[in-house]
């Protein structure tokens, strides 16, 4: 695992004590940390994802806006937190890795160090449940 800004490494620390499903990116939006409630929402555990870089997301996690229709990477809330680093928030629908469909609420602010430096983002998914599915 490459060294990441201590700040990545004390959120990654603290995310893993917490019962909401929390995912931690590095400034390239490369995949850092998510913890055991996450699992169950993504139908994979964090030991058995490897490497997933930004890129890789919409290969590994389809994500839909609630008509079904595929969401551009550009509208991702990782990706605007990343490159406009500003908070974003959407309700998506992911396919898990084990193939099963739930509504989310995903929300994404940017982890922003001293002097401004962007040292990545936290995305913290809530299961929307079946009132819109």
């Amino acid at each position: 695992m490459p060294q990441h800004p201590i700040e990545i490494i004390l959120l990654r620390q603290w995310a893993s004590m917490m019962s909401v499903p929390i995912w931690v990116t590095d400034a390239a939006g490369d995949l850092v940390y998510f913890n055991e409630p996450t699992e169950g929402l993504i139908g994979l555990s964090f030991e058995d994802a490897g490497d997933i870089s930004v890129a890789e997301l919409s290969d590994r996690f389809e994500l839909c806006d609630l008509d079904g229709s595929r969401l551009p990477d550009h509208d991702r809330p990782l990706v605007v937190a990343l490159q406009k680093q500003q908070p974003a928030q959407r309700l998506v629908r992911i396919r898990s890795h084990d193939g099963v469909a739930k509504v989310i609420s995903d929300t994404a602010v940017p982890i922003v160090g001293e002097g401004d430096r962007l040292l990545g983002a936290m995305v913290i998914l809530w299961d929307a449940g079946e009132g819109h599915a």
